[in-house]
Protein backbone atom coordinates (compact mmCIF):
# COMPACT_ATOMS: atom_id res chain seq x y z
CA UNK A 1 0.00 0.00 0.00
CA UNK A 2 2.83 2.40 0.81
CA UNK A 3 4.48 1.85 -2.58
CA UNK A 4 1.27 2.24 -4.60
CA UNK A 5 0.38 5.49 -2.82
CA UNK A 6 3.60 7.00 -4.14
CA UNK A 7 2.84 6.15 -7.77
CA UNK A 8 0.81 8.76 -9.63
CA UNK A 9 -2.11 7.74 -11.87
CA UNK A 10 -0.29 8.82 -15.05
CA UNK A 11 2.66 6.63 -14.06
CA UNK A 12 0.27 3.71 -13.58
CA UNK A 13 -1.32 4.42 -16.95
CA UNK A 14 2.06 4.58 -18.72
CA UNK A 15 3.21 1.31 -17.17
CA UNK A 16 -0.04 -0.46 -18.02
CA UNK A 17 -0.17 0.90 -21.57
CA UNK A 18 3.44 -0.10 -22.27
CA UNK A 19 2.97 -3.55 -20.76
CA UNK A 20 -0.34 -4.15 -22.56
CA UNK A 21 -0.02 -2.67 -26.07
CA UNK A 22 -3.35 -2.11 -27.76
CA UNK A 23 -5.65 -2.76 -24.79
CA UNK A 24 -6.42 0.90 -24.06
CA UNK A 25 -8.96 2.91 -26.02
CA UNK A 26 -8.86 6.70 -26.01
CA UNK A 27 -12.06 8.69 -25.58
CA UNK A 28 -11.34 12.18 -26.91
CA UNK A 29 -13.81 14.98 -26.33
CA UNK A 30 -13.87 18.53 -27.61
CA UNK A 31 -11.16 19.60 -25.16
CA UNK A 32 -8.57 17.64 -27.18
CA UNK A 33 -9.06 19.98 -30.13
CA UNK A 34 -9.10 23.10 -27.99
CA UNK A 35 -5.47 24.12 -28.69
CA UNK A 36 -6.23 24.02 -32.43
CA UNK A 37 -8.85 26.70 -31.78
CA UNK A 38 -11.61 24.33 -32.78
CA UNK A 39 -14.37 25.70 -30.56
CA UNK A 40 -16.10 23.55 -27.98
CA UNK A 41 -19.85 23.04 -28.07
CA UNK A 42 -20.31 25.77 -25.45
CA UNK A 43 -18.17 28.24 -27.42
CA UNK A 44 -20.17 27.50 -30.56
CA UNK A 45 -23.32 28.06 -28.50
CA UNK A 46 -22.17 31.50 -27.33
CA UNK A 47 -21.11 32.45 -30.84
CA UNK A 48 -24.49 31.42 -32.20
CA UNK A 49 -26.15 33.54 -29.50
CA UNK A 50 -24.06 36.54 -30.56
CA UNK A 51 -24.99 35.99 -34.21
CA UNK A 52 -28.67 35.65 -33.30
CA UNK A 53 -28.55 38.88 -31.28
CA UNK A 54 -26.84 40.68 -34.16
CA UNK A 55 -29.52 39.46 -36.55
CA UNK A 56 -32.14 41.00 -34.26
CA UNK A 57 -30.16 44.22 -34.08
CA UNK A 58 -29.58 43.82 -30.35
CA UNK A 59 -26.42 43.98 -28.25
CA UNK A 60 -25.71 40.90 -26.13
CA UNK A 61 -22.29 41.88 -24.80
CA UNK A 62 -20.80 41.50 -22.28
CA UNK A 63 -22.93 38.48 -21.30
CA UNK A 64 -24.45 36.57 -24.24
CA UNK A 65 -25.68 33.87 -21.86
CA UNK A 66 -27.71 36.35 -19.81
CA UNK A 67 -29.08 38.01 -22.98
CA UNK A 68 -30.37 34.67 -24.22
CA UNK A 69 -31.82 33.80 -20.82
CA UNK A 70 -33.69 37.13 -20.69
CA UNK A 71 -34.85 36.97 -24.32
CA UNK A 72 -36.10 33.38 -24.37
CA UNK A 73 -36.72 32.64 -20.71
CA UNK A 74 -34.54 29.56 -20.85
CA UNK A 75 -30.91 28.57 -20.58
CA UNK A 76 -28.92 28.55 -23.81
CA UNK A 77 -27.62 25.15 -24.75
CA UNK A 78 -25.71 23.92 -27.75
CA UNK A 79 -28.16 21.20 -28.74
CA UNK A 80 -31.32 23.24 -28.37
CA UNK A 81 -30.01 26.35 -30.10
CA UNK A 82 -28.53 24.43 -33.02
CA UNK A 83 -31.77 22.48 -33.39
CA UNK A 84 -33.82 25.68 -33.61
CA UNK A 85 -31.51 27.53 -35.98
CA UNK A 86 -31.08 24.65 -38.42
CA UNK A 87 -34.01 22.39 -39.12
CA UNK A 88 -32.15 19.65 -40.99
CA UNK A 89 -28.86 17.80 -40.53
CA UNK A 90 -27.61 19.17 -43.85
CA UNK A 91 -28.15 22.75 -42.66
CA UNK A 92 -26.34 22.02 -39.43
CA UNK A 93 -23.45 20.53 -41.41
CA UNK A 94 -22.97 23.69 -43.45
CA UNK A 95 -23.18 25.88 -40.38
CA UNK A 96 -20.54 23.84 -38.56
CA UNK A 97 -18.12 23.78 -41.52
CA UNK A 98 -17.00 27.33 -40.74
CA UNK A 99 -16.09 26.32 -37.22
CA UNK A 100 -14.09 23.27 -38.31
CA UNK A 101 -12.16 24.26 -41.44
CA UNK A 102 -9.48 26.97 -41.49
CA UNK A 103 -9.91 29.97 -43.72
CA UNK A 104 -6.95 31.38 -45.63
CA UNK A 105 -5.77 33.55 -42.73
CA UNK A 106 -6.14 30.73 -40.19
CA UNK A 107 -4.27 28.37 -42.48
CA UNK A 108 -1.31 30.75 -42.60
CA UNK A 109 -1.32 31.01 -38.80
CA UNK A 110 -1.50 27.25 -38.33
CA UNK A 111 -4.93 27.42 -36.70
CA UNK A 112 -7.34 24.47 -36.88
CA UNK A 113 -4.48 22.09 -37.52
CA UNK A 114 -3.64 18.93 -35.51
CA UNK A 115 -2.33 19.75 -32.06
CA UNK A 116 0.42 18.13 -30.01
CA UNK A 117 -2.30 15.97 -28.43
CA UNK A 118 -3.48 14.69 -31.82
CA UNK A 119 0.09 13.90 -32.87
CA UNK A 120 0.83 12.14 -29.57
CA UNK A 121 -2.26 9.94 -29.95
CA UNK A 122 -1.22 9.20 -33.53
CA UNK A 123 2.31 8.27 -32.39
CA UNK A 124 0.91 5.90 -29.75
CA UNK A 125 -1.31 4.35 -32.41
CA UNK A 126 1.58 4.01 -34.86
CA UNK A 127 3.57 2.10 -32.23
CA UNK A 128 0.65 -0.18 -31.40
CA UNK A 129 -0.08 1.16 -27.91
CA UNK A 130 -3.52 2.54 -28.86
CA UNK A 131 -5.81 0.61 -31.18
CA UNK A 132 -9.19 2.31 -30.72
CA UNK A 133 -10.07 6.01 -30.47
CA UNK A 134 -13.62 7.03 -29.58
CA UNK A 135 -14.36 10.68 -30.19
CA UNK A 136 -17.32 13.03 -29.91
CA UNK A 137 -15.60 15.53 -32.22
CA UNK A 138 -16.74 16.27 -35.76
CA UNK A 139 -13.37 17.61 -36.94
CA UNK A 140 -10.77 15.62 -38.87
CA UNK A 141 -7.69 16.66 -36.96
CA UNK A 142 -7.06 13.18 -35.60
CA UNK A 143 -7.26 11.59 -39.03
CA UNK A 144 -4.80 14.19 -40.35
CA UNK A 145 -2.36 13.44 -37.52
CA UNK A 146 -2.68 9.69 -38.08
CA UNK A 147 -1.97 10.17 -41.76
CA UNK A 148 1.21 12.11 -40.97
CA UNK A 149 2.27 9.19 -38.74
CA UNK A 150 1.71 6.76 -41.64
CA UNK A 151 -1.31 5.20 -39.96
CA UNK A 152 -4.29 4.41 -42.18
CA UNK A 153 -7.17 4.07 -39.71
CA UNK A 154 -10.58 2.52 -40.15
CA UNK A 155 -12.98 5.43 -39.56
CA UNK A 156 -16.54 4.67 -38.44
CA UNK A 157 -18.79 7.73 -38.39
CA UNK A 158 -22.13 6.16 -39.36
CA UNK A 159 -23.93 3.08 -37.96
CA UNK A 160 -24.03 1.37 -41.35
CA UNK A 161 -20.23 1.42 -41.46
CA UNK A 162 -20.07 -0.66 -38.29
CA UNK A 163 -21.76 -3.66 -39.90
CA UNK A 164 -19.04 -4.29 -42.47
CA UNK A 165 -16.07 -3.33 -40.32
CA UNK A 166 -13.32 -5.78 -39.39
CA UNK A 167 -13.28 -7.03 -35.79
CA UNK A 168 -11.31 -4.63 -33.64
CA UNK A 169 -8.74 -7.32 -32.84
CA UNK A 170 -7.79 -7.38 -36.53
CA UNK A 171 -7.64 -3.59 -36.89
CA UNK A 172 -4.39 -1.69 -36.45
CA UNK A 173 -6.27 1.50 -35.63
CA UNK A 174 -9.98 2.28 -35.55
CA UNK A 175 -11.45 5.76 -35.06
CA UNK A 176 -15.11 5.78 -33.98
CA UNK A 177 -16.69 9.20 -34.51
CA UNK A 178 -19.71 8.78 -32.26
CA UNK A 179 -21.41 11.99 -33.33
CA UNK A 180 -20.43 11.74 -36.97
CA UNK A 181 -18.16 13.77 -39.23
CA UNK A 182 -18.91 17.43 -39.92
CA UNK A 183 -18.88 16.72 -43.66
CA UNK A 184 -21.51 14.02 -43.22
CA UNK A 185 -25.15 15.24 -43.17
CA UNK A 186 -25.93 12.62 -40.51
CA UNK A 187 -24.03 14.35 -37.71
CA UNK A 188 -25.55 14.02 -34.26
CA UNK A 189 -25.56 17.07 -32.01
CA UNK A 190 -29.06 18.01 -30.83
CA UNK A 191 -30.24 16.87 -27.42
CA UNK A 192 -32.63 14.37 -28.99
CA UNK A 193 -29.90 12.89 -31.17
CA UNK A 194 -27.55 12.56 -28.21
CA UNK A 195 -30.07 10.78 -25.98
CA UNK A 196 -29.74 7.46 -27.81
CA UNK A 197 -27.44 5.89 -30.38
CA UNK A 198 -28.29 3.50 -33.13
CA UNK A 199 -28.20 -0.09 -31.83
CA UNK A 200 -25.18 -0.83 -34.03
CA UNK A 201 -23.17 1.91 -32.32
CA UNK A 202 -24.39 0.72 -28.93
CA UNK A 203 -23.19 -2.83 -29.62
CA UNK A 204 -19.80 -1.52 -30.76
CA UNK A 205 -19.48 0.65 -27.65
CA UNK A 206 -20.46 -2.24 -25.38
CA UNK A 207 -17.68 -4.33 -26.91
CA UNK A 208 -15.06 -1.59 -26.63
CA UNK A 209 -15.95 -0.74 -23.03
CA UNK A 210 -15.95 -4.41 -22.09
CA UNK A 211 -12.71 -5.42 -23.81
CA UNK A 212 -10.55 -2.29 -23.51
CA UNK A 213 -9.32 0.02 -20.81
CA UNK A 214 -10.34 3.64 -21.26
CA UNK A 215 -8.33 6.88 -21.33
CA UNK A 216 -10.73 9.82 -21.25
CA UNK A 217 -9.65 13.37 -22.03
CA UNK A 218 -11.51 16.52 -23.03
CA UNK A 219 -14.98 15.10 -22.34
CA UNK A 220 -17.17 16.52 -19.58
CA UNK A 221 -19.95 13.88 -19.95
CA UNK A 222 -22.49 16.66 -19.43
CA UNK A 223 -24.31 16.53 -22.78
CA UNK A 224 -23.85 13.08 -24.23
CA UNK A 225 -26.56 11.02 -22.57
CA UNK A 226 -26.18 8.03 -24.90
CA UNK A 227 -22.44 7.81 -24.29
CA UNK A 228 -22.92 8.19 -20.55
CA UNK A 229 -25.43 5.35 -20.60
CA UNK A 230 -23.03 3.16 -22.55
CA UNK A 231 -20.36 3.67 -19.90
CA UNK A 232 -22.84 2.88 -17.14
CA UNK A 233 -23.86 -0.33 -18.95
CA UNK A 234 -20.31 -1.66 -18.98
CA UNK A 235 -19.67 -3.89 -16.00
CA UNK A 236 -16.19 -5.13 -16.93
CA UNK A 237 -13.28 -3.52 -15.12
CA UNK A 238 -10.45 -5.74 -16.27
CA UNK A 239 -8.49 -2.62 -17.28
CA UNK A 240 -8.55 0.65 -15.35
CA UNK A 241 -10.32 3.76 -16.61
CA UNK A 242 -8.15 6.91 -16.44
CA UNK A 243 -9.97 10.24 -16.62
CA UNK A 244 -7.80 13.26 -17.46
CA UNK A 245 -9.37 16.64 -16.75
CA UNK A 246 -8.56 20.16 -15.64
CA UNK A 247 -11.37 20.30 -13.08
CA UNK A 248 -12.57 18.07 -10.28
CA UNK A 249 -16.12 19.44 -10.03
CA UNK A 250 -17.70 17.77 -13.07
CA UNK A 251 -20.64 15.90 -11.58
CA UNK A 252 -21.39 13.56 -14.46
CA UNK A 253 -17.74 12.74 -14.95
CA UNK A 254 -17.30 11.86 -11.28
CA UNK A 255 -20.29 9.53 -11.41
CA UNK A 256 -18.74 7.63 -14.32
CA UNK A 257 -15.33 7.52 -12.62
CA UNK A 258 -16.93 6.07 -9.49
CA UNK A 259 -18.88 3.53 -11.54
CA UNK A 260 -15.76 2.38 -13.40
CA UNK A 261 -13.62 2.58 -10.24
CA UNK A 262 -11.37 4.75 -12.30
CA UNK A 263 -8.47 7.09 -11.62
CA UNK A 264 -8.64 10.83 -12.15
CA UNK A 265 -5.55 12.55 -13.59
CA UNK A 266 -5.35 16.30 -13.07
CA UNK A 267 -3.92 18.00 -16.18
CA UNK A 268 -3.19 21.48 -17.49
CA UNK A 269 -4.39 20.69 -21.01
CA UNK A 270 -4.72 17.85 -23.51
CA UNK A 271 -1.44 18.64 -25.28
CA UNK A 272 0.55 18.38 -22.07
CA UNK A 273 -1.26 15.20 -20.99
CA UNK A 274 -0.95 13.19 -24.20
CA UNK A 275 2.56 14.50 -24.93
CA UNK A 276 3.69 13.48 -21.46
CA UNK A 277 1.98 10.12 -21.74
CA UNK A 278 3.66 9.42 -25.06
CA UNK A 279 7.10 10.27 -23.63
CA UNK A 280 6.55 8.06 -20.59
CA UNK A 281 5.34 5.09 -22.62
CA UNK A 282 8.19 5.39 -25.13
CA UNK A 283 10.75 5.69 -22.32
CA UNK A 284 9.39 2.59 -20.61
CA UNK A 285 9.36 0.75 -23.92
CA UNK A 286 12.95 1.75 -24.60
CA UNK A 287 13.99 0.72 -21.09
CA UNK A 288 12.27 -2.63 -21.47
CA UNK A 289 14.15 -3.38 -24.67
CA UNK A 290 17.38 -5.30 -24.28
CA UNK A 291 20.53 -3.23 -24.61
CA UNK A 292 21.74 -3.32 -28.22
CA UNK A 293 24.01 -6.36 -28.18
CA UNK A 294 24.70 -6.35 -31.88
CA UNK A 295 26.42 -3.69 -33.92
CA UNK A 296 23.50 -3.36 -36.32
CA UNK A 297 21.03 -2.88 -33.46
CA UNK A 298 23.20 -0.10 -32.05
CA UNK A 299 23.45 1.62 -35.46
CA UNK A 300 19.69 1.36 -35.94
CA UNK A 301 19.14 2.97 -32.54
CA UNK A 302 21.59 5.75 -33.34
CA UNK A 303 19.90 6.55 -36.65
CA UNK A 304 16.55 6.85 -34.87
CA UNK A 305 17.99 9.06 -32.14
CA UNK A 306 19.66 11.33 -34.70
CA UNK A 307 16.30 11.91 -36.40
CA UNK A 308 14.77 14.02 -33.61
CA UNK A 309 16.25 16.35 -30.97
CA UNK A 310 13.96 14.87 -28.30
CA UNK A 311 16.02 11.68 -28.40
CA UNK A 312 19.21 13.44 -27.30
CA UNK A 313 19.19 11.84 -23.85
CA UNK A 314 18.75 8.36 -25.26
CA UNK A 315 21.50 9.01 -27.78
CA UNK A 316 23.80 10.18 -24.98
CA UNK A 317 23.00 7.07 -22.96
CA UNK A 318 23.71 4.85 -25.96
CA UNK A 319 27.08 6.42 -26.78
CA UNK A 320 28.19 6.69 -23.16
CA UNK A 321 27.24 3.08 -22.59
CA UNK A 322 29.16 1.83 -25.62
CA UNK A 323 32.22 3.92 -24.66
CA UNK A 324 32.19 2.47 -21.15
CA UNK A 325 32.03 -1.01 -22.64
CA UNK A 326 35.19 -0.21 -24.60
CA UNK A 327 36.95 1.14 -21.49
CA UNK A 328 35.95 -1.94 -19.52
CA UNK A 329 37.15 -4.27 -22.27
CA UNK A 330 40.54 -2.66 -22.77
CA UNK A 331 41.09 -2.54 -19.02
CA UNK A 332 40.93 -6.34 -18.81
CA UNK A 333 43.69 -8.89 -18.53
CA UNK A 334 44.20 -9.15 -22.28
CA UNK A 335 45.55 -5.58 -22.33
CA UNK A 336 47.21 -5.63 -18.92
CA UNK A 337 50.45 -7.47 -19.66
CA UNK A 338 53.25 -5.73 -21.50
CA UNK A 339 55.38 -8.31 -23.29
CA UNK A 340 58.36 -7.42 -25.38
CA UNK A 341 57.06 -5.65 -28.50
CA UNK A 342 57.36 -8.11 -31.35
CA UNK A 343 55.28 -8.68 -34.45
CA UNK A 344 52.84 -11.22 -33.04
CA UNK A 345 51.92 -9.48 -29.76
CA UNK A 346 51.73 -6.05 -31.43
CA UNK A 347 49.36 -7.29 -34.13
CA UNK A 348 47.28 -9.18 -31.58
CA UNK A 349 47.05 -6.12 -29.33
CA UNK A 350 45.96 -3.86 -32.22
CA UNK A 351 43.33 -6.35 -33.37
CA UNK A 352 42.16 -6.73 -29.79
CA UNK A 353 41.60 -2.98 -29.51
CA UNK A 354 39.68 -2.99 -32.80
CA UNK A 355 37.45 -5.84 -31.64
CA UNK A 356 36.71 -4.02 -28.39
CA UNK A 357 35.81 -0.88 -30.39
CA UNK A 358 33.69 -2.59 -33.06
CA UNK A 359 30.36 -1.12 -31.96
CA UNK A 360 31.57 2.45 -31.39
CA UNK A 361 33.38 2.34 -34.76
CA UNK A 362 30.14 1.33 -36.48
CA UNK A 363 28.31 4.24 -34.87
CA UNK A 364 30.96 6.90 -35.48
CA UNK A 365 30.87 7.36 -39.28
CA UNK A 366 27.07 7.64 -39.20
CA UNK A 367 27.26 10.07 -36.28
CA UNK A 368 29.94 12.15 -37.99
CA UNK A 369 27.98 12.31 -41.23
CA UNK A 370 24.75 13.51 -39.60
CA UNK A 371 26.27 15.45 -36.69
CA UNK A 372 24.76 18.76 -35.65
CA UNK A 373 25.99 21.32 -33.16
CA UNK A 374 24.11 19.75 -30.25
CA UNK A 375 25.99 16.47 -30.79
CA UNK A 376 29.47 17.96 -30.46
CA UNK A 377 29.86 17.74 -26.70
CA UNK A 378 28.71 14.12 -26.64
CA UNK A 379 31.43 12.97 -29.05
CA UNK A 380 34.09 15.20 -27.51
CA UNK A 381 33.31 13.52 -24.21
CA UNK A 382 33.69 10.10 -25.82
CA UNK A 383 37.02 11.06 -27.39
CA UNK A 384 38.32 12.45 -24.12
CA UNK A 385 37.22 9.35 -22.21
CA UNK A 386 38.97 6.96 -24.58
CA UNK A 387 42.01 9.21 -25.00
CA UNK A 388 42.69 9.41 -21.29
CA UNK A 389 43.09 5.67 -20.75
CA UNK A 390 46.70 4.60 -21.15
CA UNK A 391 48.34 1.47 -19.72
CA UNK A 392 51.50 1.67 -17.67
CA UNK A 393 54.49 0.01 -19.30
CA UNK A 394 58.19 0.40 -19.81
CA UNK A 395 57.67 0.13 -23.56
CA UNK A 396 56.59 3.26 -25.41
CA UNK A 397 54.72 1.23 -27.99
CA UNK A 398 52.23 -0.14 -25.42
CA UNK A 399 51.72 3.27 -23.86
CA UNK A 400 51.04 4.77 -27.27
CA UNK A 401 48.64 2.00 -28.25
CA UNK A 402 46.62 2.73 -25.11
CA UNK A 403 45.20 5.67 -27.08
CA UNK A 404 44.55 3.61 -30.18
CA UNK A 405 40.78 3.33 -29.43
CA UNK A 406 40.58 7.13 -29.27
CA UNK A 407 42.52 7.42 -32.55
CA UNK A 408 40.11 4.98 -34.18
CA UNK A 409 37.14 6.99 -32.93
CA UNK A 410 38.61 10.31 -34.10
CA UNK A 411 39.20 8.97 -37.60
CA UNK A 412 35.82 7.23 -37.80
CA UNK A 413 33.95 10.39 -36.79
CA UNK A 414 36.19 12.46 -39.05
CA UNK A 415 35.51 10.26 -42.07
CA UNK A 416 31.78 10.83 -41.65
CA UNK A 417 32.25 14.56 -41.16
CA UNK A 418 34.45 14.96 -44.25
CA UNK A 419 32.05 12.86 -46.33
CA UNK A 420 29.16 15.12 -45.31
CA UNK A 421 28.50 18.37 -47.12
CA UNK A 422 28.64 20.50 -43.97
CA UNK A 423 30.76 18.56 -41.52
CA UNK A 424 33.76 20.92 -41.21
CA UNK A 425 32.58 22.69 -38.01
CA UNK A 426 32.05 19.34 -36.31
CA UNK A 427 35.47 18.13 -37.47
CA UNK A 428 37.14 21.26 -36.11
CA UNK A 429 35.54 20.65 -32.71
CA UNK A 430 36.73 17.05 -32.73
CA UNK A 431 40.31 18.03 -33.55
CA UNK A 432 40.33 20.61 -30.75
CA UNK A 433 38.95 18.20 -28.13
CA UNK A 434 41.16 18.42 -25.00
CA UNK A 435 42.89 15.13 -24.18
CA UNK A 436 44.18 14.82 -20.65
CA UNK A 437 47.70 13.65 -19.99
CA UNK A 438 49.16 12.84 -16.63
CA UNK A 439 51.65 15.45 -15.40
CA UNK A 440 51.10 17.55 -18.55
CA UNK A 441 48.69 20.17 -19.75
CA UNK A 442 45.74 19.02 -21.83
CA UNK A 443 46.49 18.81 -25.54
CA UNK A 444 44.21 18.88 -28.57
CA UNK A 445 43.14 15.57 -30.08
CA UNK A 446 44.85 16.50 -33.37
CA UNK A 447 48.15 16.77 -31.46
CA UNK A 448 48.08 13.39 -29.75
CA UNK A 449 45.73 10.98 -31.58
CA UNK A 450 46.90 10.77 -35.23
CA UNK A 451 48.87 7.53 -35.75
CA UNK A 452 52.33 9.13 -35.86
CA UNK A 453 51.54 11.14 -32.70
CA UNK A 454 50.69 8.07 -30.62
CA UNK A 455 54.38 7.25 -30.34
CA UNK A 456 55.95 10.68 -29.97
CA UNK A 457 56.30 11.14 -33.71
CA UNK A 458 57.94 7.79 -34.42
CA UNK A 459 55.20 6.09 -36.41
CA UNK A 460 57.70 3.56 -37.78
CA UNK A 461 57.25 1.56 -34.56
CA UNK A 462 54.11 0.23 -36.18
CA UNK A 463 56.13 -1.55 -38.85
CA UNK A 464 55.96 -4.40 -36.38
CA UNK A 465 52.37 -4.86 -37.52
CA UNK A 466 51.80 -7.87 -39.75
CA UNK A 467 52.35 -6.89 -43.41
CA UNK A 468 53.32 -3.31 -42.57
CA UNK A 469 57.11 -3.66 -42.41
CA UNK A 470 57.75 -1.81 -45.69
CA UNK A 471 55.13 0.96 -45.36
CA UNK A 472 55.85 4.67 -45.11
CA UNK A 473 52.88 5.19 -42.78
CA UNK A 474 52.22 1.71 -41.39
CA UNK A 475 49.51 2.46 -38.82
CA UNK A 476 47.76 4.93 -41.13
CA UNK A 477 47.55 2.27 -43.83
CA UNK A 478 46.42 -0.32 -41.30
CA UNK A 479 43.67 1.95 -39.97
CA UNK A 480 42.62 2.84 -43.52
CA UNK A 481 41.84 -0.81 -44.16
CA UNK A 482 40.45 -1.55 -40.69
CA UNK A 483 37.89 1.27 -40.81
CA UNK A 484 36.73 0.67 -44.37
CA UNK A 485 33.85 -1.73 -43.48
CA UNK A 486 32.47 0.68 -40.89
CA UNK A 487 32.68 3.74 -43.14
CA UNK A 488 30.80 1.87 -45.89
CA UNK A 489 27.59 2.97 -44.17
CA UNK A 490 28.20 6.53 -45.41
CA UNK A 491 30.84 6.10 -48.16
CA UNK A 492 29.98 3.41 -50.67
CA UNK A 493 32.78 3.57 -53.25
CA UNK A 494 36.33 2.44 -52.42
CA UNK A 495 38.01 5.18 -54.47
CA UNK A 496 35.93 7.86 -52.74
CA UNK A 497 36.68 6.37 -49.33
CA UNK A 498 40.43 6.69 -49.95
CA UNK A 499 39.96 10.25 -51.18
CA UNK A 500 37.96 11.14 -48.05
CA UNK A 501 40.62 9.46 -45.90
CA UNK A 502 43.39 11.53 -47.46
CA UNK A 503 41.39 14.74 -47.15
CA UNK A 504 40.77 14.00 -43.47
CA UNK A 505 44.49 13.55 -42.82
CA UNK A 506 45.33 16.70 -44.77
CA UNK A 507 42.83 18.70 -42.70
CA UNK A 508 44.30 17.23 -39.50
CA UNK A 509 47.77 18.35 -40.62
CA UNK A 510 46.52 21.82 -41.62
CA UNK A 511 44.72 22.20 -38.29
CA UNK A 512 47.94 21.29 -36.48
CA UNK A 513 49.94 23.81 -38.51
CA UNK A 514 47.44 26.56 -37.73
CA UNK A 515 47.41 25.99 -33.99
CA UNK A 516 51.22 25.80 -33.80
CA UNK A 517 52.00 28.54 -36.32
CA UNK A 518 53.50 30.76 -33.62
CA UNK A 519 55.80 28.00 -32.33
CA UNK A 520 58.91 27.68 -34.51
CA UNK A 521 60.02 24.65 -32.53
CA UNK A 522 56.83 22.67 -33.07
CA UNK A 523 57.28 19.21 -34.62
CA UNK A 524 56.20 18.39 -38.13
CA UNK A 525 52.49 18.20 -38.73
CA UNK A 526 51.06 14.67 -38.36
CA UNK A 527 52.06 12.67 -41.43
CA UNK A 528 49.51 10.67 -43.34
CA UNK A 529 48.97 8.53 -46.41
CA UNK A 530 48.59 11.72 -48.45
CA UNK A 531 52.39 12.04 -48.20
CA UNK A 532 52.91 9.34 -50.80
CA UNK A 533 49.53 9.46 -52.62
CA UNK A 534 50.46 12.43 -54.75
CA UNK A 535 47.43 12.37 -57.14
CA UNK A 536 44.98 12.48 -54.27
CA UNK A 537 47.01 15.11 -52.43
CA UNK A 538 47.18 17.33 -55.50
CA UNK A 539 43.47 16.99 -56.19
CA UNK A 540 42.48 17.78 -52.60
CA UNK A 541 44.77 20.76 -52.24
CA UNK A 542 43.56 22.17 -55.56
CA UNK A 543 39.95 21.83 -54.43
CA UNK A 544 40.72 23.67 -51.19
CA UNK A 545 42.61 26.40 -53.06
CA UNK A 546 39.77 26.78 -55.54
CA UNK A 547 37.32 27.33 -52.67
CA UNK A 548 39.60 29.91 -51.07
CA UNK A 549 40.21 31.66 -54.39
CA UNK A 550 36.57 31.81 -55.50
CA UNK A 551 34.90 32.52 -52.17
CA UNK A 552 37.65 34.18 -50.18
CA UNK A 553 36.65 34.69 -46.57
CA UNK A 554 33.25 33.15 -47.36
CA UNK A 555 34.89 29.79 -48.06
CA UNK A 556 33.65 27.00 -45.80
CA UNK A 557 37.24 26.42 -44.65
CA UNK A 558 37.54 30.01 -43.44
CA UNK A 559 34.04 30.22 -41.97
CA UNK A 560 34.60 27.17 -39.79
CA UNK A 561 38.16 28.29 -38.94
CA UNK A 562 39.61 24.81 -39.13
CA UNK A 563 43.04 26.04 -40.30
CA UNK A 564 42.70 29.81 -40.47
CA UNK A 565 40.30 32.68 -40.00
CA UNK A 566 41.06 34.41 -43.32
CA UNK A 567 41.68 33.14 -46.83
CA UNK A 568 45.18 34.59 -46.66
CA UNK A 569 46.05 32.70 -43.47
CA UNK A 570 44.62 29.48 -44.90
CA UNK A 571 46.82 29.96 -47.96
CA UNK A 572 49.86 30.24 -45.72
CA UNK A 573 48.98 26.95 -44.04
CA UNK A 574 48.70 25.23 -47.42
CA UNK A 575 52.17 26.49 -48.31
CA UNK A 576 53.54 25.22 -45.01
CA UNK A 577 51.98 21.81 -45.61
CA UNK A 578 53.53 21.53 -49.08
CA UNK A 579 56.90 22.38 -47.57
CA UNK A 580 56.49 19.69 -44.90
CA UNK A 581 55.48 17.07 -47.48
CA UNK A 582 58.52 17.88 -49.58
CA UNK A 583 60.72 17.16 -46.58
CA UNK A 584 59.15 13.74 -46.01
CA UNK A 585 60.86 12.31 -49.10
CA UNK A 586 57.95 9.92 -49.65
CA UNK A 587 57.20 10.99 -53.19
Amino acid sequence: MVVSSLISPIESLAFSMQANPGVYAVLAGSGVSRAAQIPTGWEITLDLVRRLAAQRGEECAPDPEQWYRTSFNTEPDYSGLLGQLCQTPAERQQLLRGYMEPNAEEREEGIKRPTAAHHAIAALAAQGFVRVVLTTNFDRLLETALDSADVNPVVLSRPDQVEGALPLIHTHCCVVKLHGDYRDPEIRNTRAELEAYDQRFDRLLDRVLDEFGLVVCGWSAAWDVALRNAVFRAQSRRFTTFWASQRDDEEHAQQLIDHRRGERIRITDADDFFGGLQDRVESLHEFARPHPVSTEAAVASLRRYLSEPRYRIRMSDLVDGVVEQVVESVSGEAFGNSPRPEREPVTARVRGYEAACSTILALAPVAGYWAEEQHTHLWQRALSRLGTASPSSSYEIWIGLGRYPAALLLYSLGLGAVAAADGLPFLRSLLETPIQEQYREDRAAADVLPPFRLFGGDGTLMRLLEGMDRRYAPLNDWMHDALRPHAARVIAEDFRYTLVWDKLEILIALSYLHRHSADPGAPWPPAGCFGYREPNRTRILQQIEASLSSRGNESAYVVCGIFGDTAEVCGERLTALRRAVAEMHWR
